[in-house]
């Protein structure tokens, strides 16, 4: 597993990336697209949509089930990878570059580990 130690991580499985803009990127870690197999279909939000810190605001429909994908912080969406409605496996082939969602006006981070913290609690079985 690959766990790119410029990000965050979140228990759910996103990871988070600082711009330098201000603004922050979201998607799902390396772990998550392992665990869900081939993904088949994103459904995302729309920009300008609020995100809250442990609320859905996407799904991610795989071979094996469709899953929530849960918010690792408080903002509002300012942009989304378009890319992932027609090629969903983005995630699958490069999950720490098929970002989700980009956020703006970010309230509030929610309890997010470093790579060594995130590594240690997958090896955990989480």
């Amino acid at each position: 597993m690959n766990f790119p130690k410029e990000l965050s991580y979140s228990e759910s499985h996103e990871w988070v990336q600082k711009l330098p803009d201000g603004t922050v990127r979201v998607g799902l870690t390396d772990f998550a697209q392992s665990e869900l197999g081939d993904l088949v279909f994103v459904n995302l939000p729309e920009a300008g949509d609020s995100m809250e810190i442990g609320d859905s605001f996407c799904d991610v429909e795989s071979v094996k089930a469709v899953s929530d994908v849960y918010s690792p912080l408080s903002g509002t969406v300012s942009a989304v990878n378009e890319e992932l409605l027609d090629a969903p496996q983005l995630i699958n082939e490069s999950p720490y570059e098929a970002w989700l969602v980009a956020v703006e006006d970010v309230s509030e981070f929610g309890e997010l580990m470093d790579a060594a913290a995130y590594e240690v609690f997958c090896a955990q079985g989480h």
